[in-house]
């Protein structure tokens, strides 16, 4: 049995376009918890298709 937890990240816009925060670190950092990385889910996006906020998924055995 799997439980799951979310945690959300944010995009920020620059001269190039939008760029979403730091998730490598927040992928690092669950994995060193025992989480394993398993997908996202975009909570904010605008008409255009740009993800603003998106929540990724992690797992870990119970």
């Amino acid at each position: 049995m799997y439980t799951y937890e979310c945690e959300s990240v944010r995009g920020e816009s620059d001269l190039f376009g939008w760029e979403i925060e730091d998730y490598q670190s927040v992928i690092a950092r669950r994995a060193q918890e025992g989480w394993r990385y398993v997908g996202f889910v975009p909570v904010k996006q605008s008409g255009h298709g740009v993800i603003s906020k998106m929540d990724l998924i992690f797992e870990k055995e119970v």
